[in-house]
């Protein structure tokens, strides 16, 4: 007689926290300012608004795009402001910096919108393991939110954890 396999981590009520899930969504594109600069150095304006109006902006519909530059230039703060104008009629989600960058920015505004109530005296763990290239500030912010309801906050996986806070019973 064969004996039932119980998981013991599902039957344990932890909650686990995958910032890969949470960013699943999409990888972000990018819009690399440097092709559009005049000689490699600084932006001409009526160069660049004629870039932009003849670029096809619907290859970023629905998308988080990062909008960057790759090269040491003179960039002028409204030729950002431009293209996330040309993004916003598109529907796509303007981030400045890299794609790493948005990957963090991205994270940080969904632990910021986080239903903290499911996690009402739960035991959390927050996922560490993972192949996004994350720093540790979304693990920071998580830990300051979670904390502040979380019965225990744990750092790893279900299986294999480090705990980070435990509340104390009053």
């Amino acid at each position: 007689m064969a004996k039932e396999i119980v998981n013991r981590v599902e039957r344990s009520g932890i909650i686990t926290i995958d910032f890969e899930e949470l960013l699943a969504a999409q990888t972000p594109l990018s819009f690399d300012v440097a092709p559009h600069l005049w000689q490699g150095l600084a932006l001409k304006e009526k160069d660049f608004r004629d870039a932009l109006a003849s670029t096809d902006w619907t290859t970023y519909t629905n998308h988080h795009v990062s909008i960057f530059c790759s090269v040491d230039a003179i960039i002028p703060t409204w030729a950002y402001m431009l293209v996330a104008s040309y993004l916003q009629k598109v529907n796509a989600t303007a981030f400045f910096g890299t794609e790493q960058e948005t990957f963090e920015d991205r994270l940080l505004a969904i632990l910021d919108n986080y239903p903290l109530e499911t996690l009402e005296n739960k035991r959390v763990v927050i996922k560490g393991c993972g192949n996004l290239p994350l720093s540790p500030s979304g693990y920071v912010r998580a830990t300051q939110r979670v904390q502040s309801v979380a019965k225990l906050l744990l750092f790893g996986e279900p299986c294999s954890t480090v705990p980070i806070y435990k509340k104390k019973l009053t």
